[in-house]
């Protein structure tokens, strides 16, 4: 087989594995554009993405002969130069997960033989008058085309990703407002600790004094997180019933955002959320000091779709309805309801969109980056909100004055816009236009009833925090989305 056609090849099966690694990995488990210590990982991804991207571009329907050739054989040596020291980087930061680090030896394995069979042809390429020949390679060459096109995006994406982190302190402590979770040295529980308001949660009860223990799928990686501040247990078989746990916050659960919601995936979001729960308060029925209290997630996806046109402010007492996102949080909240028979006060905390450097903001913002922003859907759909650390700060106040009798907290800041005026402001903080509209249909077609995640929504206010006496520090978008860009 001819040598540069089947380098080629591996380059398209590059393009498409890479496209994989960044968008699953990078983007949504990882979420390395938010996370402060990736700034240098970030910078390396961004150079590496340009030299790809004019490499793919470059080889798709061009052949370099004479010192050309030897332009691109520097740039194969700089390009494996930044993969080594990407992997050093990557080991020195952050705990990759299985699947991350197989994808990236599989990339290399075949970056290497890409590289070496196109090293192959450079004696002929040497031997010719130096120049830039037109060589089109069919829907071969379109295809590599459009993947140097996205790399090159990618690449944009993490140099700007990269440059807004080196504004931020590591993990971002000396922005993060301190809160007060009651008599310092108390005993917390935390699951879920690794993700996005996990992260936030823990780091504030350790800056305010308090003891904590995670539970965890991946302590490794917790204890990595946390500089071993933190207990770390994957079960609650490890904690023994003489164990003192005065709270217990419970975050856990799958990304509810991902693959279809095929009757397996609907079966693992409840194992992530209701079953867990379960577990938690199996413990709490043995454990011989029971918790005084006890603050468990859900979210706003309680209230099912709100029909278009309708402006109802849903507080708390709004009943559910006969779909899987509102019967989802409903058996979570029940799960989680059962510790109150064991003396222990439950509050379900409904959260909206939370917005910060993780989570789901960045992939929300970033059409509108890319100056495509604009309604989606139509743009009627409610999109209620909430800043990341009204999140850690409503946890705070019912930690310190306790949750009353229980119930459930609707976490959203008090201002609700539709999809549209929330893009508009968007545009707006982040100086970009808007207007270009996304039709609903292909995100309906390609998720399912998950799309009613994006294309409905729920007007939701935040009653009882307002009336326990809580103070917003974000009660507006803009403000909001200030603080974070």
């Amino acid at each position: 087989m001819n040598t540069h056609l089947l380098a080629l090849q591996l380059m398209a099966a590059q393009g498409c594995l890479g496209a994989f690694d960044t968008l699953y990995h990078h983007e949504l488990t990882e979420a390395l554009p938010g996370r402060a210590t990736a700034r240098r990982e970030l910078a390396i991804h961004a150079v590496r993405a340009l030299i790809y991207s004019a490499l793919f571009i470059g080889l798709s329907s061009w052949a370099f002969h004479g010192l050309w050739a030897v332009v691109v054989l520097l740039v194969f040596v700089v390009e494996i130069g930044l993969t080594l020291w990407d992997f050093v980087v990557e080991d020195r930061t952050r705990l990759l997960p299985a699947t991350e680090r197989v994808t990236h030896t599989v990339l290399a394995m075949i970056g290497g033989a890409f590289i070496a069979l196109l090293a192959l042809n450079a004696p002929q390429w040497l031997a010719l008058p130096t120049a830039i020949v037109w060589q089109p390679n069919g829907a071969l060459g379109v295809f590599l085309a459009l993947c140097g096109v996205g790399v090159g995006v990618s690449g944009i994406r993490d140099a700007l990703a990269s440059r807004a982190l080196g504004r931020q302190d590591r993990l971002q402590e000396s922005s993060e407002p301190a809160q007060a979770f009651g008599a310092t040295g108390r005993s917390f529980l935390v699951t879920g600790a690794t993700g996005f308001i996990g992260q936030r949660l823990v780091h504030a009860l350790l800056r305010d004094g308090q003891r904590v223990t995670v539970l965890t799928r991946q302590p490794r990686q917790a204890a990595w997180l946390f500089d071993g501040r933190v207990d770390c247990v994957d079960s609650m078989d490890q904690l023994p019933p003489s164990r003192r746990i005065d709270v217990i916050v419970n975050l856990a659960g799958a990304r509810i955002l991902g693959w279809r919601w095929t009757a397996a995936r609907r079966a693992a979001l409840r194992q992530s959320r209701v079953a867990l729960t379960a577990r938690v308060v199996d413990w709490i029925a043995q454990a011989e000091h029971k918790p005084a209290l006890m603050l468990s997630g859900s979210a706003i996806g309680y209230y099912g779709v709100q029909p278009q046109g309708d402006d109802t402010v849903l507080t708390e007492t709004a009943p559910p309805q006969p779909v899987f996102m509102s019967d989802l949080c409903r058996e979570w909240e029940e799960a989680a309801q059962r510790a109150s028979a064991h003396g222990v006060t439950v509050a379900c905390m409904r959260f909206g969109l939370v917005l910060g450097r993780q989570g789901a903001l960045p992939m929300l913002l970033l059409p509108i980056r890319l100056g495509l922003g604009g309604p989606l859907g139509g743009g009627w759909q409610w999109q209620s909100w909430i800043h990341v650390d009204d999140v850690i700060g409503g946890m705070a106040q019912l930690c310190a004055n306790g949750a009353g009798e229980g119930g459930s907290y609707n976490f959203t800041a008090p201002e609700s816009l539709t999809q549209a005026q929330f893009s508009r402001v968007a545009a707006k903080v982040l100086h970009r236009p808007y207007g270009l509209p996304t039709p609903g249909w292909p995100m309906r077609l390609a998720l399912g009833e998950q799309a009613d995640l994006l294309l409905e929504g729920q007007r939701v206010g935040p009653q009882r925090l307002l009336a326990s006496g809580f103070v917003f520090r974000y009660p507006q978008l803009a403000p909001a989305l200030t603080s974070l860009a």
